[in-house]
């Protein structure tokens, strides 16, 4: 991409120094040597690269990169004999709730889709209201609240986003109607 805009930039450059040649100098021949480089900075400094673009989804969750596996992300949470893989959103929360695991939570049911507990500290929060919840959801309600999500609705409430359930098929099923015992690797 940098190549291809220096390249565009050096043949306006050559336009613009042959349409001067009624013998003055014009700004584009007293361009200095090191300008090249320069203007390569710039390119540098207002694109972005892959590493460090930022996306969010549709329901406002950040978006994973897949440019990197990072291990470090990944989490297993098991309730009643089934285990499911999730990953952690790369946030300030999801680091800070990473820190508290391995967890076995008394989940508590809320509302016929969640899963909730009371977690003893406060984490870090950067809370939005999404326009969608969806199953598998991993959230944050207020500072100590953890919450997972096992059928997807739409909300009014705020919530920090930790993570995503990978494939979330068999959660209602596995969290069952009441409380539920849950551990997260």
């Amino acid at each position: 991409m940098r190549k291809l805009l220096l390249m565009i930039l050096a043949a306006v450059l050559a336009v613009v120094s042959g349409c001067g040649s009624s013998g003055k100098v014009n700004d584009a021949d007293s361009i200095p040597a090191s300008e090249p480089e320069a203007l390569s900075d710039t390119f540098s400094e207002i694109t972005e690269s892959p590493e460090t673009s930022s996306t969010v989804t549709e329901n406002g969750q950040p978006e994973q990169s897949t440019d990197k596996e990072d291990n470090s992300l990944n989490i297993e949470i098991s309730a009643n004999g089934h285990t499911f893989s999730a990953t952690l959103y790369d946030n300030e929360t999801a680091g800070a709730f990473k820190v508290l695991l391995p967890l076995t939570l008394d989940m508590s049911e809320l509302n016929g889709n969640e899963k909730y507990y009371n977690l003893p500290e406060s984490l870090p929060r950067d809370s939005s209201r999404p326009p969608m919840i969806n199953t598998g959801d991993i959230m944050l309600y207020g500072s100590d609240c953890l919450v997972i999500f096992y059928d997807s609705f739409s909300t009014s409430y705020s919530y920090t986003p930790i993570g995503k359930i990978d494939d979330p098929n068999g959660l209602a099923a596995a969290f069952g109607s009441g409380s539920v015992q849950v551990t997260i690797n």
